[in-house]
């Protein structure tokens, strides 16, 4: 588990951020603060720097759960109304393995009124590579290592068009750029102002850099909404695709419970051992209507307490607290889990003992060697 991918978020002209602001990051991060402090910002800006870094993909701060705006109405405006600034930056600090530790910086400005990569830095001890002046024409790469620094113009040719987002490119076509240089060709298109000839070393250093970021860390984190649960006494299967509030779940247990038998018994034991421990429940079931796998179901609990032989109830008829805890549980158990949960308000108005169990859960999930799929959890409050 890299419990220090992301050790430290930094935001500047971000939403409420105007001055730098740096965040220390942790396998279990809490927010806490007042109504529009910024936690969902924080949270945003997480999911973007992911997508910019990991992913290599352009954010769209307009997905929910974190609908943003437009540009305007992301990068910092002062309360007067006056001097709204031009750009913001988002970056983190952390730990693409245990021994190379990176810094990984994005300046989003205006395009088409929507914020958009304009520059891009990566850094560790000895490297720095920035990609500057992004444009649909191109953009200016500055490379820097012990042999020197190089500065050389990138144009929108193929190579750009098939790497279209700035950091996929760059990873891509640097490396591309790199290897041509280092081979006997005279293509144009080698580094420029080179301060003495640089070494296979240099080379593999820059390469494992923008490489680093290939790792398989690629799946979006989970982006939690305040779960607002609506349970029926029958459900109709549906394309299990997950959302922010937890409307798939129901759809999810089915496809589980039908397709695959070993992975529903697994999900079941934890869900059950969780709702034990909490008090919320004692079983969970799925009970299908008629002879077709794709017709209706039912999700049954049972509370048995000291009564053993009590009946199960539909979901509907068991309070809303087992309803909306369930989203939570099944993102932290399933085993295509993202590697980051981004959780809103997870409290999700359980009784004190049970909010207890699930805030012992989180802890017990980010310890080490506890976990194998998930990374990192950030909770809002």
């Amino acid at each position: 588990m890299n419990r220090d991918y992301f050790q430290e978020i930094r935001l500047r002209d971000f939403r409420c951020f105007h001055e730098e602001q740096r965040a220390r990051m942790a396998p279990l991060t809490l927010l806490v603060g007042d109504n529009s402090t910024g936690k969902t910002s924080f949270l945003a800006a997480v999911r973007a720097v992911w997508a910019v870094a990991i992913q290599k993909t352009e954010p769209d701060f307009r997905e929910p759960p974190y609908d943003l705006g437009a540009f305007p109405e992301i990068v910092h405006n002062r309360s007067d109304g006056e001097n709204r600034a031009s750009s913001f930056d988002i970056g983190f600090r952390g730990y693409v393995s245990r021994s190379s530790p990176i810094e990984f910086d994005v300046t989003f400005t205006s395009l088409a009124a929507a914020p958009s990569p304009s520059s891009l830095s990566w850094r560790t001890k000895d490297i720095q590579v920035e990609c500057s002046g992004v444009t649909p024409r191109g953009a200016t790469v500055r490379l820097a290592s012990s042999a020197g620094t190089w500065r050389f113009q990138v144009n929108a040719d193929h190579a750009f068009r098939r790497w279209w987002t700035p950091a996929r490119f760059l990873t891509n076509w640097v490396r591309e750029a790199l290897d041509e240089f280092d081979s006997t060709s005279d293509r144009p298109q080698k580094p420029k102002g080179i301060l003495k000839k640089p070494t296979r070393e240099d080379f593999a250093n820059v390469s494992d850099l923008l490489y680093s970021f290939s790792f398989p860390l690629d799946e979006a984190p989970f982006a939690s909404a305040p779960i607002r649960s609506s349970p029926s006494r029958t459900y109709d299967p549906t394309r299990p695709a997950p959302d922010p509030e937890g409307a798939y779940i129901p759809t999810y247990f089915a496809s589980v419970h039908f397709r695959d038998k070993k992975g529903w018994r697994r999900l079941k034991e934890q869900l059950e051992h969780f709702g034990r421990r909490s008090g919320l429940f004692d079983e969970i079931a799925v009970k299908q209507l008629g002879d077709m796998e794709g017709g209706p179901f039912q999700l049954q609990i049972r509370r048995a307490g000291k009564h053993r032989a009590s009946p199960r109830r539909n979901l509907i008829d068991v309070g809303y607290g087992v309803s909306q805890a369930l989203p939570v549980l099944v993102e932290l158990f399933r085993p295509d889990a993202s590697q980051m949960l981004l959780f809103q308000q997870p409290e999700v108005h359980l009784h004190p003992s049970a909010q207890a169990a699930l805030g012992t859960l989180f802890c017990g999930l980010c310890l080490p060697g506890k976990v194998e799929k998930i990374r990192e959890v950030v909770c809002s409050f």
